[in-house]
């Protein structure tokens, strides 16, 4: 077994851990839906957030081509992984007990932790390069990641609704361009994956 077979092993439980909780999330909705207050926002963050995760795994396959695994570049990797579990986790309400729950309530309340930990997340995304190649990733990669923490320091300083529903439209329409800018396919003419905002430093060749 290679290094990084080894090492992804860690890595994918915690991504697929953080999968579960969004699908927890919304399986809740569904079988509390007579005491569920439906918003569209969280809701929209959490189908969002459940693509990020799925297209962080999606990119690890680029991370094959790292020869000499070291722990602080291992840990950059996990640190980002955790982070989005925590993402994950904070996106819907637990849905435990009989008492109403407001899921716009629920989003307000935590808003400010949430794009906070974005912030940070996009920090560490971009310091894997740093820790894992020595230097920062392509300029495109650096535009993008400028708009990612845009969008998310404009959500954190405001907790004005209609604000906040054009954040999510325009970071979900921000990451599709992205995705389908630098990130069409998994392996192109014998390269590998492109970065993106969920998991950057994958833009290694071989």
């Amino acid at each position: 077994m290679d290094p990084f077979s080894y090492l992804s092993v860690l890595l994918s439980i915690i991504l697929g851990l953080a999968i579960t909780q969004i699908l927890k999330g919304f399986r809740g909705i569904v079988l509390a839906r007579g005491r569920v207050r439906m918003s569209w926002l969280p809701v929209g963050w959490a189908v969002l957030m459940l693509v990020i995760n799925i297209q962080t795994w999606w990119a690890m396959f680029g991370l094959r081509n790292v020869q000499v695994w070291t722990f602080p570049g291992f840990a950059a990797v996990l640190v980002h992984c955790i982070l989005l579990y925590m993402l994950a986790g904070l996106v819907l309400p637990d849905f435990f007990g009989e008492d109403e729950i407001e899921l716009r309530k629920h989003y307000f309340g935590h808003h400010r932790i949430l794009f906070s930990l974005a912030l940070v997340t996009l920090g560490v995304s971009l310091g894997q390069d740093l820790v894992l190649d020595g230097h920062l990733t392509s300029r495109p990669n650096l535009i993008f990641h400028g708009i990612f923490a845009a969008i998310a320091l404009a959500a954190l300083v405001s907790a004005r609704e209609w604000l906040h529903r054009l954040v999510l439209i325009a970071f979900a329409a921000a990451f599709i361009g992205y995705i389908g800018e630098l990130f069409a396919h998994l392996g192109q003419n014998g390269d590998t994956p492109p970065a993106t905002p969920a998991h950057v430093g994958d833009d290694r060749r071989q």
